[in-house]
């Protein structure tokens, strides 16, 4: 009999040793094949043995027998919350706060996980109880659930008594998982991770539980100075020691407001690549001796503050459905609701694409709508709150007739489009899309200018921004417009003249023709010239261009109105030749494949996605059995899955290199 419980220890051992290098160290060293060995044979033992089986073992992971309820218990210190803060502002006075009683503070900075929190204790290094934060003074106990959650250390590498919080949390991957097996059942999917975790870890069943594959990120040991330790920073690392997986490489240091506000900054920027949710960063004194001075108010400790991210997602009412004229004369519905802040901007107003996509999603006026934004950057229209629409909504309906100019609308594929070529909505959108960022990049111009120029007679045509300078005295003379502003205009105008390619390409407003596109197109052909006079096999040859984009051209270069504009612009000496980097066809590695990049690196994602496009390579954003390459940096999210789940090459930025030289 010893033999045997010297081997279900020995197996213990090894199990707790690889999850410790998978999932505190992410250097793991034992194969999965290595892995499901030694947990079978530790299974096979425990099932003829169940005498020897130890309160630590791995194999309570899969979940025991279901519960009737959670029993209450009180924190031996009270897990209390830290008041919330929105802006630079808040973060300025905060560290104005501190610096009244410590000269000179050191911070710690720490995302802020979107989970719920947990309190573990151990003794003599092996977990005896886990329970929810509760109100703070009173929780749940959820021992057998959190025994599931693979990343909880069972058993610590210290004998010691201890008790460690952190948040318990879902992360995408696992969400995306879990929807797609409710949706397979006809289950409601969960709202978000959070909602998901937080339901997964209160499950009667811990064998459900399970299977949601939780996971846990320590953050808080409650007495560190029994462990000799004197600082947040050193009880992350102590606690990474025992066992614990900790945000240690996401964590950050400031000695003032100003180095706070920018990791702010950049972990906002990283967060849709993180492979968990967070909503925002929590800020706390470094040194407990400073903590200690700094103390508590009644409720909340004064030696840290949890900095909220603005909201992503957020409810308002649908006031009016606005149909606007685009240049390519397409009609589009849009949502106009009562202003409110989304991921820090105050928006009024949200695309609805087209008739579909408002019948699909059922829109009404005066219905309660969710907004967030797409990418971080456009506000669109989540969904209805369908059970809080009023009796006697008016179903949604296109209308037949464009908005500005009457004239009937036609319908392709599942667009409107106004086919009045003279209609002065599509002149002005194509106008302020000329100019923008993206395109001429005209600095100066915005909407009102652009109408008021147009309603003024100057701008009738892309030409005639390079003949302003003609105007210049009417200018002047109009509200809100000045010498140095007209100037400023007109520098813009000129400097205009000297972009590249791709960007007058965009510039035209050809259908189907988008700023990736133009580039190929500028790239390909290197001049004006050859793009106008290409012929449809060559164009529908073109990688990512096809059958749909090159018949537009084809179309676009067939009306002799478009050829004139682009000669007058020649007269005018813009540039019409391809100023980039050119293709660099000879590397067969790369030439012709196809990439996706995730992931955190050292450079920006554009650097490597320009000497990617430079070597003939197509960058796309989604993994799709067509990717070739998918390339990783730190954190990567479900791209990474996905690519493993296709089995699609993925590699390092040390692999990036070598293909590229």
């Amino acid at each position: 009999m010893d033999k045997i419980k010297n081997r279900i220890n020995e197996l213990i051992e090894l199990i707790n040793k690889a999850c410790y290098e998978y999932y505190v160290l992410d250097n793991p060293t034992m194969t999965d094949q290595e892995y499901d060995d030694i947990y079978r044979e530790l299974l096979s033992l425990e099932e003829k043995y169940p005498e020897l089986v130890r309160e630590d073992s791995p194999t309570h992971r899969v979940g025991g027998e279901a519960i009737d309820k959670f029993n209450k218990v009180t924190h031996k210190t009270p897990m209390l919350s830290f008041d919330d803060i929105f802006n630079d502002e808040e973060i300025e006075s905060f560290d104005e706060r501190i610096k009244k009683t410590i000269s000179k503070p050191r911070y710690t900075l720490e995302p802020k996980m979107d989970g719920l929190s947990g309190s573990l204790i151990y003794e003599k290094g092996i977990l005896v109880r886990a329970a929810t934060r509760g109100d703070g003074v009173t929780g749940e106990d959820i021992t057998i659930n959190v025994k599931t959650i693979k990343s909880v250390p069972l058993r610590l590498t210290k004998d010691i008594d201890i008790e460690v919080r952190g948040e318990i949390y879902m992360s995408k991957s696992s969400f995306e998982k879990a929807n797609k097996e409710r949706r397979e059942t006809g289950e409601k999917e969960f709202a978000n991770p959070r909602n998901a975790a937080a339901g997964s870890v209160r499950q009667l069943d811990s064998k459900i539980t399970a299977k949601r594959n939780l996971d846990f990120m320590a953050y808080f040991i409650p007495n560190p100075e029994d462990y000799g330790i004197k600082t947040q920073e050193e009880s992350i690392k102590f606690m990474k020691e025992l066992g614990f997986v900790t945000n240690i490489k996401l964590n950050g240091i400031a000695n003032n407001s100003r180095d706070i506000i920018s990791y702010v900054n950049d972990l906002n920027s990283k967060r849709e690549s993180l492979p968990f949710a967070i909503d925002g960063v929590v800020i706390k004194v470094d040194s407990l001796e400073d903590e200690k001075i700094l103390g508590f108010t009644a409720r909340v400790p004064r030696w840290g503050i949890a900095y909220k991210f603005p909201a992503m997602e957020v409810l308002t009412t649908l006031n009016e459905i606005k149909f606007t004229v685009g240049r390519t004369g397409k009609i589009t519905p849009n949502a106009i609701f009562n202003p409110v802040h989304v991921d820090g901007s105050l928006v009024s107003k949200a695309t609805l694409h087209n008739e579909d996509y408002c019948i699909g999603k059922d829109v009404r006026v005066g219905d309660i709508i969710s907004i967030r934004k797409a990418g971080d950057v456009i506000p669109e229209v989540v969904e209805v709150k369908l059970d809080r629409r009023k009796d006697g909504s008016i179903p949604f309906k296109m209308i037949d007739t464009c908005p500005i100019c009457g004239t009937k609308l036609i319908k392709k594929d599942a667009m409107h489009f106004c086919p009045n070529d003279l209609c002065g909505a599509r002149k002005i959108e194509g106008l302020e899309h000329f100019v923008s960022r993206d395109v001429m990049y005209i600095d100066g111009f915005g909407e009102r200018i652009i109408e008021d120029f147009y309603n003024e007679g100057f701008l009738t045509s892309i030409e005639d921004f390079y003949h302003l300078y003609k105007h210049k005295d009417e200018l002047m003379t109009m509200e809100g417009f000045g010498e140095k502003s007209i100037n400023n205009l007109l520098d813009a105008i000129t400097n205009s003249k000297n972009n590249s390619l791709e960007r007058l390409i965009f510039g035209l407003g050809i259908r189907h023709v988008g700023k990736k596109t133009a580039k190929i197109l500028a790239m390909h052909f290197g001049t004006m010239d050859k793009f106008m006079n290409a012929e449809y096999d060559t164009l529908n040859n073109i990688p990512d261009v096809g059958d749909i984009i090159a018949k537009s051209i084809i179309d676009y270069f067939s009306n002799e109105a478009n050829i004139k504009l682009i000669n007058k612009l020649k007269e005018l000496n813009v540039n019409m030749e391809y100023l980039g980097e050119k293709i660099d066809t000879s590397n067969e590695k790369v030439n012709g494949k196809t990439f996706v990049i995730t992931g955190t690196l050292s450079n920006p994602r554009d650097v490597y996605k320009a000497k990617l496009e430079s070597l003939g390579a197509n960058v796309t954003e989604s993994v799709t059995k067509k990717t070739d390459y998918v390339l990783v940096g730190e954190n990567p999210g479900s791209k990474y899955d996905k690519a493993k789940e296709l089995g699609i090459k993925i590699i390092s930025e040390e692999d990036y290199e070598e293909l590229v030289m």
